[in-house]
């Protein structure tokens, strides 16, 4: 049985982690209130960039668009979305073995595939493990700008356009809900399920016509949706290392419990002991 000190030390070392935990829960909690604003915010005008396209593509049936069509899959590219950090429950463990399964189901060899590494988990998770791993960024602040991933989502769209890729997924964690996120899986290019937000499709006058403005506009919506995509990672990066603090902190109240009340027996099985003696003692001397 653990001495009286040994309970004491764990209580106190516990009480100091949970104030810890309590801590980052609250910093997490504010994180993802501007997160999941700074993602709601970009919504609308992801709404109307895939509507103008939508209606460019669907609307005209002489307009074409490499970036429109399918073509023999000779290589395809994963943009995986993971965090810098841990400390956030299941959020990298789960998305990053989702895409560890889906390239061994679907490539037999790595000349077939490659990675691009958004975050320091999922990084080092493929290096690991010999999956090539095309491209990286990492050291993302929390409150990311569209300036922060535009070389690499730039890189990506041109990596397709000059055949290094013949198609484009990227994997993120969808938010939810505060507790609730979903791995997803989105096709980036080409762009062949495109359809507007409305079931209406909105005519408009181009200039100086509808190929030149897909030839500037697709490329851009393929870049904001991978920024978009980041946005929506970041809020379920927040709210998954806020679920996880709270769980650690309730863990650690409920552990501190439990120690409080073996020290309570403890105290008093010494107390009886002490007592017991010193009645021994005082009837021996009778």
């Amino acid at each position: 049985m653990a001495s009286l000190r040994d309970i004491k030390t764990r209580i106190t070392s516990t009480k100091k982690t949970s104030q810890i935990t309590k801590a980052m829960q609250m910093v997490s909690a504010s994180k993802l209130n501007r997160a999941e604003t700074n993602a709601k915010a970009f919504n609308p005008y992801m709404d109307k960039i895939q509507e103008v396209v939508a209606s460019i593509a669907l609307g005209s049936t002489d307009v074409s668009h490499p970036m429109l069509e399918s073509r023999p899959v000779k290589r395809t590219g994963y943009i995986v979305i993971s965090s810098d950090r841990g400390l956030a429950g299941a959020y990298n463990s789960n998305i990053l073995r989702t895409v560890h399964q889906t390239v061994q189901k679907r490539h037999k060899s790595q000349d077939e595939y490659a990675v691009i590494a958004i975050g320091r988990i999922g990084r080092d998770f493929f290096r690991k493990r010999n999956v090539p791993v095309f491209s990286e960024i990492t050291g993302l602040g929390d409150q990311v700008s569209f300036s922060d991933i535009k070389d690499i989502a730039n890189r990506a769209v041109s990596m397709y356009a000059d055949g290094t890729f013949d198609e484009l997924y990227v994997y993120y964690n969808h938010f939810v809900s505060a507790i609730s996120q979903e791995v997803t899986e989105k096709k980036l290019l080409p762009l062949t399920d495109i359809a507007p937000t409305t079931n209406k499709i909105t005519s408009y006058e181009f200039e100086p016509s509808q190929e030149g403005i897909l030839e500037v506009l697709l490329p851009q919506y393929a870049e904001s949706l991978i920024y978009g995509a980041l946005l929506d990672a970041k809020a379920s990066e927040h709210a998954a290392r806020m679920t996880a603090m709270q769980s650690a902190t309730d863990n650690a109240k409920e552990l501190i419990q439990g120690l409080t009340l073996s020290y309570n027996r403890a105290r008093q099985a010494a107390i009886t002991q002490e007592i017991t003696e010193i009645t021994a003692g005082a009837s021996a001397q009778q």
